[in-house]
């Protein structure tokens, strides 16, 4: 079994390795960062503070992760955007077997195709992760926006 330290650099690596997928445009590769029995969410700080199950995004499992991207591909009409994310260092919240629960802070900027840049969105990862072998997978990742003001073009996940 790793230690806490081995794990603590196991999650914070697949957390970078996942928003460099989501920043560099390589949305088909970022549902393998996911277990099959996952959950994604998108909420604000004041639905998780009310206990408010909504959410501006939901999605169960793999499969549903995996349409989302397809959708992003084929379906869905949204200016063409990109993202970057500045990331905080995950903080271990607990362990269970072979879950953990950590929490990250997150700034994510937008950038448009005119080359205008926002910041986009602040907030937290609240994810649970499984150890799988040498690495981790997630089992959940709950969004939590600091503001309850979310743009409409929320395409791209967080």
């Amino acid at each position: 079994m790793a230690s806490l330290q081995e794990l603590w650099f196991s999650i914070a690596q697949a957390q970078a390795a996942q928003a460099r997928c989501l920043d560099d445009d390589r949305l088909e590769e970022w549902p393998d960062f996911f277990a099959d029995d996952c959950l994604y969410r998108v909420t604000s700080a004041d639905n998780v503070r009310e206990g408010y199950e909504a959410s501006l995004i939901f999605l169960n499992s793999k499969g549903m992760v995996r349409d989302r991207v397809s959708a992003l591909r084929t379906a869905n009409i949204y200016e063409r955007q990109a993202y970057r994310h500045v990331l905080g260092q995950p903080s271990i919240l607990s362990t269970d077997g072979d879950k953990v629960s950590t929490e990250a802070s997150f700034m994510v900027a937008r950038i448009m195709r005119d080359g205008k840049t926002d910041l986009f969105a602040t907030g937290r990862y609240l994810d649970t992760w499984r150890r799988v072998g040498e690495g981790v997978e997630l089992v959940a990742r709950i969004v939590v926006c600091d503001s309850s003001r979310i743009d409409t073009l929320l395409a791209l996940p967080l």
